[in-house]
């Protein structure tokens, strides 16, 4: 339970330094300028991507088959769209953007996730 609580934590960070990289690189994404946002929005992410991203996946899975995996970038959009719908200090311009601030935060995830794998190796 504890380890599963720590990748949590990891994943909160990910998803809000990916959305922080993100509003800097597209000026469609509105913060606000508080870090307030960043880390809340980020939480709803991480909740939103425990809770939700799971059952989008098993739904559309035939369309994630067709595009080879592709898919999963439009519905890490959709989970970005909802969290910006379900918390309204974070803005962003179009669903489209939400696609491409989608794209960064898991490309940072997945740079944190190998970094905290090489670590836990390292540490086993």
């Amino acid at each position: 339970m504890k380890k599963q609580f720590i990748k949590f934590l990891i994943r909160w960070f990910a998803n809000g330094a990916g959305l922080y990289i993100a509003a800097h690189i597209f000026n469609l994404v509105n913060y606000q300028n508080r870090l307030s946002v960043i880390i809340i929005a980020s939480f709803i992410l991480s909740l939103l991507n425990v809770l939700i991203k799971p059952i989008l996946v098993i739904f559309t899975l035939p369309a994630i088959a067709l595009t080879l995996g592709i898919f999963m970038v439009i519905i890490n959009g959709f989970i970005v769209f909802l969290a910006t719908t379900l918390y309204d200090r974070l803005q962003v311009s179009s669903f489209w953007t939400a696609i491409l601030v989608g794209m960064v935060i898991g490309l940072v995830n997945y740079i944190v996730t190998i970094a905290a794998e090489a670590v836990e190796k390292n540490h086993a």
